[in-house]
This record gives C-alpha cells, sequence and structure tokens, in this order.
C-alpha cells in the first residue's frame, strides 16, 4: 500500500478533509450564482490541472476544479505530477495495490500502470512515489471520484512523452489530473504578472506562452496542453490565487490555478 506521508497537508483524519471540502463549497455556493452554478456543475471534463500546496493555501482553488469534475464516468483516475525530492531520468507508475487517504484507501489499477510502462517506457521506482504533488490530490478524488487511481511521477521528462500517456490515458476512458503551483516567492505584483502567461497558455493552448511561465509542474501542464490540442479539448480555467490570499502576506507568495477541459 502506498502510505500517506503528507497528512498534515490536507487534514489528518477523514473529519478533516469532509470539514474543508464542506468550507470551501460553502464559499462557492455563496458567491456563485444558482444559474451558473448549475451549468457549471454539470459539465463533465476529460482532464483538469490542480495545485498541490497544503489546502489552507490552494485547496480551495482544487476544489473548485475537483466538484466539476465530479460527473466523470472515467473508469479509472491517472494522477501525473513532478518529482520534488528524488531527481531521475523520465517517469515512474506506482505497482502497490492501494494508495492510502483519510476516507479510505483508492485501489490502484495495476494493469493500466502497466500498460503505461509498456507502452512508454515509464519505470516502476517506488522510492520517488513519497510525493506531495500526487498525494494532496487523492483526497479530493476519493471524496469526488472515487475511482482506481495511477500514480505518474516524473522528474527529467520530455513534454512529448507525457502528451502520449495523457492522450492514451484519455482515449482509454481515463481522467486526467496534471498536477502543478505556479510561481514561487515573488512578490505580489511580479506573481500575477508571471501567472498570467501560465493562464494564458492554458487558455489558448499556446506553447509559446507558456514558455514565460514559471510552475514546478510546467513539463505536466505543456503535455497537456498538447493533448488538448490533439484531442480538440476546450480549456476553462477556473480559479486562479495566491498564497497572499490566505496569508495576507504579499511580499512572498505562490501562485495556484485549476483548470478543466471540457
Amino acid at each position: 500500500m502506498r502510505k500517506a506521508e503528507f497528512k498534515n497537508w490536507y487534514g489528518v483524519d477523514c473529519k478533516g478533509v469532509n470539514d474543508l471540502i464542506s468550507y470551501f463549497n460553502e464559499v462557492i455556493d455563496n458567491n456563485v450564482d444558482k444559474k451558473s452554478a448549475e451549468e457549471l456543475f454539470a459539465l463533465k471534463p476529460k482532464a483538469l490541472i490542480a495545485p498541490h500546496a497544503g489546502w489552507i493555501y490552494s485547496g480551495f482553488t482544487a476544489n473548485f476544479a475537483y466538484r466539476i469534475a465530479k460527473n466523470s464516468d472515467a473508469e479509472r483516475v491517472v494522477v501525473i505530477g513532478p518529482s520534488h525530492k528524488y531527481p531521475f531520468v523520465g517517469s515512474s507508475v506506482t505497482l502497490e495495490d492501494e494508495y492510502e487517504t483519510p476516507c479510505g484507501n483508492l485501489p490502484v489499477d495495476t494493469e493500466f500502470a502497466k500498460e503505461i510502462m509498456l507502452n512508454f517506457g515509464v519505470q516502476n521506482l517506488e522510492y520517488v512515489h513519497t510525493e506531495h504533488s500526487t498525494e494532496v490530490q487523492m483526497p479530493f478524488v476519493k471524496h469526488y471520484l472515487n475511482k482506481p487511481v495511477v500514480e505518474v511521477i516524473y522528474s527529467q521528462e520530455d513534454s512529448e512523452n507525457l502528451k502520449k500517456i495523457i492522450e492514451f490515458s484519455i482515449e482509454n476512458n481515463s481522467f486526467v489530473v496534471i498536477s502543478t503551483d505556479l510561481s514561487h516567492y515573488y512578490d505580489l505584483q511580479t506573481a500575477n504578472k508571471l501567472d498570467s502567461h501560465c493562464l494564458s497558455a492554458v487558455h489558448d493552448l499556446d506553447l509559446n506562452e507558456l514558455e514565460k511561465c514559471e510552475a514546478c509542474g510546467k513539463i505536466g501542464v505543456a503535455g497537456m496542453i498538447k493533448s488538448a490540442a490533439e484531442l480538440n479539448l476546450t480549456p476553462f480555467v477556473v480559479d486562479y490565487r495566491t498564497s497572499a490570499d490566505v496569508s495576507g502576506d504579499k511580499s512572498q507568495v505562490v501562485g495556484y490555478m485549476s483548470a478543466i477541459f471540457l
């Protein structure tokens, strides 16, 4: 079983997770008019981009996109995130049988993981899977989708290879999650300017604009943009904010974005 290592990032127990999700949804319900909400939460996206900081900072932004994704009838969820702890070449999938979350374990679709390994030269390096960029997504996956998962961690990877994995996953009835945060530790004004390139890149499926973007999961975002263009998916940026919205500190902020692909 893939043990959860970062529970304090999102709620140590199931009550903590559910309390945060309830709070995020209460904020949405109090600020989005009913007609718009009905239309928004009836959509059935094929993929999303979500941030991966502690939920107190980025959870609202991630939750917004996951709440839209709850209607997905995909067979599994493929969660793709960058490695922060271990540098290596390429990508890795876990072949553990389950993934721990505070609200119950998610089965790992090891057969689909092996198909990804076989088709795209992906490795099985279990040590790299102690990774927060994917782990903080799993309680949302459990709450809204509750499907078997495949965890893909990448390091020194080519976005073209991730594009192939994303397309293969979507074409085989998988929902895809791309994990990334945006700029780190600039003042708010600078962060907003840098992050605007990321938002435009996703909105317009523009790889040239993405070059001006700073994001720790930029390779995954590039793969998603390429896949969306190839599969004729329509992007929609759901939410953007920074850590300053919570901390009040505008001197050193981290940017967060969520988006869906229809």
